[in-house]
């Protein structure tokens, strides 16, 4: 019976932690250098930088805001670090970056390196740094890729 009850209280937290509403959350600003979180727009060579924007194999499944080579990345909001998240198949100078959840959303950036892969972050704490953009896409506007776990849109939090 005790067994049950314990499984019960952890089911019950399990399902009330997906049910968070996240309509009001507003990231905060993710690199140091762009306090507004300025998104990247179109360039002739790569695409452009907003959700759904075509690609060579399909659409683009985040948003990028705009960020410097090197640059700090900062925690948008208080956060738990889940891990690593890579964008690509292959080893490159920018195929880094981590899983995130806070308030309740589930998010990845990608071209960052964290300085850790786990643990706790507060809003305004460092993540780590932009990975050299400019060694793999020469010309690119530098960013973060923001992309949401479900590949839901993530402009409405920005």
């Amino acid at each position: 019976m005790r067994l049950y009850i314990i499984f019960s209280f952890l089911l019950l937290a399990v399902i009330c932690s997906s049910c968070v509403d996240a309509s009001g959350v507003t990231f905060g600003p993710l690199c140091s250098g762009n306090a507004s979180n300025r998104k990247r727009g179109c360039d002739t060579k790569y695409g452009c930088g907003n959700y759904g924007a075509s690609r060579t194999n399909g659409k683009h499944m985040g948003l990028d805001i705009l960020c410097a080579d090197g640059a700090t990345v900062y925690a948008p909001f208080d956060v738990k670090l889940n891990g690593k998240a890579v964008p690509y198949n292959n080893n490159n100078a920018i195929n880094d970056g981590i899983n995130l959840s806070g308030e309740g959303l589930c998010f990845k950036l990608f071209y960052v390196k964290p300085d850790r892969y786990t643990g706790t972050l507060k809003k305004g704490q460092k993540i780590g740094s932009l990975l050299p953009m400019q060694s793999v896409y020469p010309g690119i506007p530098s960013h973060v890729h923001v992309q949401m776990c479900d590949k839901s849109d993530p402009t409405k939090y920005f």
